[in-house]
């Protein structure tokens, strides 16, 4: 049983700003670490290692774990989207709660079935690895970030959903990250 999510909270102003700086801070320190060419486009090996790097601690999980889980119903599976509205309306996961803020998180993974498998994802999955070392860090160990996150998951033709109808596409975030997202997959709006 999926934990129905509590009213949304207005996030302040600058908050959607600040996560947007961290995704141009991200790409700005892929291209200073060495990582490639600055104007050449970022890749899934950039991407990984830095999540690496950023959050050592995080477990993750990838795409075809995640895949198992879902399609086994004696697993419980509790999906974390940690993406901003804008994105989550495109479209999500099945049954994926979009949360608000770490302190939402924790409230649905202490809420969660004891045996349940708790999984974050976002566009490429840093996001959703820094929702997983909070957690982590607060004690709550059944938490795994998704590997690729939902443009993996997309690329790979797995099911999409906006509400409980079929998606195909998926928000890009930003014309940086959304390389790593496939041409047709791309939508900026439901």
């Amino acid at each position: 049983m999926t934990p129905r999510p509590r009213a949304a909270r207005r996030r302040p102003p600058g908050r959607r700003i600040t996560e947007r700086l961290g995704g141009v801070l991200l790409a700005v320190l892929l291209a200073v670490a060495g990582c490639g060419d600055p104007a050449a486009p970022v890749t899934w090996a950039d991407v990984e290692e830095r999540i690496r790097e950023a959050f050592p601690g995080a477990p993750s999980l990838d795409t075809a774990a995640l895949a198992a889980l879902m399609r086994d119903p004696t697993r419980p599976v509790v999906l974390l989207d940690v993406r901003e509205p804008d994105e989550f309306a495109v479209s999500h996961l099945r049954d994926a709660v979009r949360v608000t803020s770490p302190d939402h998180a924790a409230a649905l993974v202490e809420s969660a079935p004891e045996d349940a498998t708790v999984v974050a994802y976002c566009s490429v999955g840093y996001r959703s690895a820094r929702l997983v070392a909070d957690l982590h860090g607060r004690g709550l160990a059944n938490v795994h970030n998704l590997e690729g996150s939902i443009f993996r998951w997309a690329n790979e033709d797995r099911p999409l959903f906006r509400g409980g109808a079929p998606a195909r596409r998926v928000h890009p975030f930003d014309e940086t990250w959304g390389v790593l997202l496939a041409a047709d997959r791309r939508a900026f709006s439901p």
